[in-house]
């Protein structure tokens, strides 16, 4: 992956990032998915790194089905296999150790990663090889083992998709099973224009999901209008939005989101190149949720797709959108407030980021 340093040949904000909203299977390293393939006899599209990386990466502002269709190059490697799926979660804590990134949330479906609505199962695998909740796992193997390797603290965020509703109460009983051991909360992610009327198991689930005390975030307002930003707070009972962007064609609505302290998950790079915003920078919403003080955090999204690191798109943030290092300081700090650790793991992130940013530690959140 490419990074963007400033000219003392640091990264442009040197100092511990948290980061809120990456997907672990949009953040595998292509190196990994060719050495999975070699030991799984697995044939790839293309011979070298370098062109298996070229097939993988979205390079110009696109579409989201553009974006969507580069997990099918790799994604068949990884889904199904339990080394895999543990490596792959180890190797994304080593990644954002050296990204400076000291508290990760990433998500992740348990059902994709376990080949679960692939139809045909591919290379002769069965159904029930691997189980969403193996997943969970191992991924959370994974994570712990690079926790305590590279000191950085991951998370899992996992996630029901819109166009598989009957997946969704699955999703919110392995988040309460596993919410002392490694998963602190449930997304919806997926095509936007899927709302709860059309899909009431999705309704369903995070009804569910608040009554076991889960943490919810929904994907809302990326491509999709106000109106499924409105559903994700007032029917899914969103607590943090990814995404948000076309909530500022609602003034009304966004207005009530700043008045009530709503954090929106911001991916500036993704959103330009999958079609999501304007490609310009200097024309992205950031700017708007910046100039009003918003809650919000920086985050890649999926850095593999995008050939990107946290670090470059910091370097994007700053060279053309005018951000500071002020604002990096303020945008972290609201990251931590917002994360869904448990209140005491929270407070003593939070007063990390005081402390490294050489700020008056706080005492309410």
């Amino acid at each position: 992956m490419a990074e963007h340093f400033g000219n003392n040949g640091k990264p442009v904000f040197d100092k511990p990032k948290v980061e809120l909203h990456v997907h672990l299977d949009g953040a595998i390293r292509i190196e990994t998915v060719i050495d999975v393939a070699k030991r799984r006899g697995i044939t790839l599209p293309k011979s070298t790194e370098a062109e298996m990386r070229d097939l993988c990466t979205l390079k110009e502002p696109s579409t989201l089905t553009e974006f969507l269709g580069k997990f099918e190059h790799y994604m068949h490697v990884i889904a199904g296999d339990r080394e895999a799926i543990k490596r792959i979660a180890y190797e994304f804590v080593e990644t954002k150790a050296k990204e400076g990134v000291i508290y990760v949330e990433a998500r992740y479906s348990p059902h994709f990663l376990a080949n679960k609505g692939v139809d045909p199962l591919p290379w002769g695998q069965k159904e029930g090889d691997i189980t969403p909740e193996d997943v969970v796992r191992l991924v959370n193997q994974g994570f712990s083992e690079g926790e305590k390797a590279f000191k950085t603290k991951a998370r899992s965020i996992l996630c029901c998709m819109r166009d598989m509703p009957n997946w969704s109460m699955e999703v919110v009983e392995l988040c309460k099973k596993f919410s002392n051991d490694g998963v602190v909360a449930i997304d919806l992610a997926g095509d936007e224009s899927k709302n709860c009327e059309a899909c009431p198991g999705h309704k369903k689930a995070f009804e569910k999901a608040v009554t076991y005390a889960v943490h919810r975030t929904v994907h809302a307002g990326e491509v999709g209008p106000p109106s499924v930003v409105r559903e994700a707070v007032d029917v899914l009972k969103a607590e943090r939005i990814g995404h948000g962007y076309h909530t500022l064609e609602d003034e009304a609505l966004y207005k009530r989101l700043l008045k009530e302290d709503m954090h929106f998950e911001i991916c500036p790079v993704s959103s330009s190149l999958t079609g999501a915003c304007n490609p310009d920078f200097k024309k992205h919403p950031l700017i708007r949720f910046r100039e009003d003080k918003a809650n919000y955090s920086l985050n890649t999204d999926d850095p593999m797709i995008f050939n990107s690191t946290l670090n470059s798109d910091y370097q994007v943030a700053l060279k053309d959108m005018g951000f500071t290092e002020e604002e990096f300081k303020r945008l972290n700090i609201n990251a931590a407030k917002s994360c869904f650790l448990p209140a005491k793991e929270k407070e003593e992130l939070v007063n990390q980021l005081y402390e490294a940013y050489g700020m008056q530690k706080s005492t309410s959140f």
